[in-house]
């Protein structure tokens, strides 16, 4: 079979989805999550491949890995600040 083999990934801490798809050869971030069919998945959303982000335009490779990743919920500078502040 020709093309590529590629996972898709959500490991939120309420919800663990991964879906593997066959995507035909030049498929980009945009084709696996659209082809993932996740409800999370928004257009826009910020997007890794093996922990290094990724652009929506960005080609996969054979074996990739897409994960899809959850909004921050607090500045990390803010959290630093917060956890570095003499108590």
């Amino acid at each position: 079979m020709s093309g590529l083999r590629v996972e898709v990934v959500l490991a939120w801490p309420e919800r663990f989805v991964a879906r593997t798809l066959h995507l035909p050869e030049g498929a980009s971030v945009a084709d696996a999550l659209a082809a993932a069919a996740l409800a999370e998945a928004t257009p826009g959303m910020p997007c890794a491949i093996h922990g290094s982000v990724a652009a929506p335009t960005q080609r996969l490779h054979d074996g990739d890995r897409v994960e899809l990743l959850r909004p921050l919920l607090t500045d990390p500078k803010e959290a630093r600040r917060r956890r570095a502040k003499p108590r």
